[in-house]
Formats: C-alpha cells, structure tokens, sequence
C-alpha cells in the first residue's frame, strides 16, 4: 500500500514539475535553436464564428491594422451559421478584403476551418479565434519563424484580460503562464505538446483535414510533427482575449477541451508508439496523458493514505496535508474571498476544477460522446 500511495503521489507531481525540469535538462544538453529570419510570406487569416457580432469587428481591425503588405494578406471569416448579425458586420469589410464564407448548417470549428481551407491563398495559415486580439507585430513575428525549413506550426502567446485591459490574475491567467513557460522549455529541445489555439499558424501544405469531431488546435499539431516538422512556441507573437467570467462557463469549456483531447489522442495513438517517435511519445504521455488521469492519481493517494493513517503517525500527517491543501483548493473555488487568500487558492483551486473536469471528460470519452459545436464563451 505504501508504493501505491508514492506512486500516486509522484505521478500528480511528475507532468507539472518534474517532467518541465527533464526536458529543461534535454534542451540545455541538445539544443534546437530556431532560425528566424525577416520575411514576408504570403498569408490567410482563418477566423471561425458563430454569433460573434460584439467582437467580431474589432477583431477583423485589429489583423488590418497589423500592418503586414495587403498583397501578401487574406482574411477569411468562416461564419458557422451565425444568427446574430455577424455576417452582416463582415461583409462590411468586404471592399478592405474580407471575405466572408457562410455555412448554413452549423458544425463546428473543424468543418468551417476544412472548408475554408479550399479557399485560402496564402502559403501560412494563421488561425484567431473570433474574439481573440493580436499583439503588435505578431504577423511579422510569425512570418520569422518559418523561415526555418524545420517549422511547420508555430503558437503564440495568449494573455487574458478583464474590462479595464489589466492582465487577469485568475487561474485560468496563471495555468497559461505556467503553459507557457513549459512550451518555452519544450520548444528548446524540439516540439511543443499543445498550442493556444486563438494565435497559431502552420505550412498551407501541412494541412489536413480534421474530422469535424475533433479538435484542430490538439490534431493539426501532432499530424505536423507526424510529418518530421516542428511545432514551435513564439512568446513575441502575442495576443489577448476576455477570460470566462463565470466559473461553470470555464468548468465546461475545460470539459469540452479534455473531452476533444482524449479523443485526439485515439485518432494519433500512432505518435503514442515510443519505437518509432520516442521523444513525442514521451512528452505526450508526460504532457498530455499523465495530466489527464490526475483525477484517478488524487483518488489513489487519498484512499490508501486513508488505509495507511489507521496504524502509522506519519501517514496521519500526510493525510492531513492532503486534506489541508483540497481545502485550499476548495476555498478557492468560492466567490468573494479576501484578495490575499485568494492569491494562495487561486492555483490549487484551478487545478481542482480542472481534474474534476478532467474525471467527466474521461468517463464521457469511454462512453463514447463527441462535442463538434458549443456556445462561444460559455462551453
């Protein structure tokens, strides 16, 4: 009982510390740099959206304004059957060359960016979500990249902000800090497992289509290190987007995300195979797999420290540091606390949340659900 429960407890500890602190050490001792370079390569913005018309043209300005050569720049919308007046706002910028493409039924993200693809010019693809604001330069930055022939899909980096424009200090701002930081270690040693998928771009001839039940910021990633390039973290291509203001809004969404995830694991268990991609297989499992089963890790650490506390001192005050630190998360979990209790909940709150979403997501996917279409900003 003893092993189960240490093992328990260094497989909820392993993806968040000491796998980072593994690949650090792999960097440092085989660098990859990337070789940037200015240079203006031909470019389609793919803008999917359904029901966006309070952003969507703030959004549009802000890639115009970005100030990349307008003969080398389309943008496309993908409206997904919007019914709220966002195609009419879009074909607003059609004379500024916009184009919208409408979809009469509504089928998700995968299917408006499969579609749109037929349509796209531009030798990188670059993917915002509709409500999502790039940084200064950040076309300019993205172009640098792939001037390395290695690179065949680059992520920015993605802030959240609240009304008044100051960076969140939620828990969904500092999971993505934290993100962040390990795509950084990540990308010094070779591809990143998991991108922003409001600020990312990849090859026009990388591309593949995405089953519509799937997610493309989790498939498209992996289908390019499959073909032998890199997928890359820029932290200078940088842009921003309003975090869920309702905590069963980010509860769902992280549901829905863990959920498509899973799925996209099945569909690409071949990089899974540690013979053939033993560096990808191990990040996936270390980044992805081991993350996604923290649920089952916490659940085994508690109920055989249970077992163990009846007869030893020792596992007594484990137990009760176990306990001490998920009602640190708990607390973080409720409204209205004091602002320097809710700087010590705010993470482990987070990654409550997020495990328990990880745990419905897990047992929906061997039920066999499929999410393909969601309310924007509500999951």
């Amino acid at each position: 009982m003893e092993i189960f429960v240490w093992t328990s407890i260094f497989l909820i500890i392993y993806p968040y510390l000491i796998y980072p602190l593994i690949i650090a050490v792999l960097g440092m001792a085989r660098p990859r740099p990337v070789m940037r370079a200015a240079q203006l390569p031909s470019m389609t913005i793919l803008i999917p959206a359904y029901n966006e018309a309070d952003c969507i043209a703030a959004t549009i300005q802000n890639k115009l304004d970005q100030g990349y050569p307008a003969d080398q720049l389309q943008i496309i919308v993908i409206s997904d059957g919007s019914t709220d007046g966002t195609d009419a706002i879009v074909e607003g910028f059609a004379q500024r060359g916009v184009h919208l493409l409408r979809r009469r039924g509504r089928e998700g993200k995968a299917a408006a960016l499969n579609e749109a693809v037929g349509l796209a010019h531009g030798d990188i693809l670059v993917f915002s979500d509709a409500n999502t604001l790039f940084g200064p330069n950040a076309l300019q930055n993205i172009a640098a990249n792939f001037a390395d022939p290695d690179v065949g899909y680059l992520t920015g980096s993605l802030g959240f902000t609240i009304g008044n424009g100051n960076l969140s200090g939620t828990g969904v701002s500092a999971y993505m800090r934290y993100e962040n930081l390990v795509r950084r270690i990540e990308t010094s040693v070779g591809s990143i497992i998991g991108v922003n998928g409001g600020v990312d771009a990849i090859r026009r001839n990388l591309y593949i289509d995405t089953p519509p039940h799937l997610i493309t910021d989790f498939i498209l990633p992996l289908t390019v290190i499959a073909a032998n390039h890199r997928v890359i973290f820029d932290p200078s291509v940088t842009a921003f987007e309003a975090p869920n203001s309702e905590l069963g809004s980010e509860f769902r969404m992280r549901v829905r995300v863990a959920l498509r995830a899973l799925q996209g694991l099945a569909y690409m268990r071949r990089l899974l195979n540690p013979i053939h991609y033993p560096l990808t297989c191990f990040c996936l499992i270390s980044h992805k797999v081991l993350r996604y089963l923290g649920f089952a890790f916490m659940i085994g650490a508690i109920a055989g420290n249970l077992v163990l506390a009846m007869n030893d001192n020792f596992y007594r005050i484990l137990l009760a540091l176990q306990l001490a630190a998920y009602s640190l998360a708990l607390l973080g979990l409720l409204p209205n606390i004091p602002g320097w209790l809710k700087k010590l909940t705010v993470v482990p709150g987070y990654l409550l949340l997020s495990n328990v979403a990880f745990a419905i997501a897990t047992l929906r996917f061997f039920r066999g659900d499929t999410m393909a279409v969601w309310r924007p900003r509500a999951g």
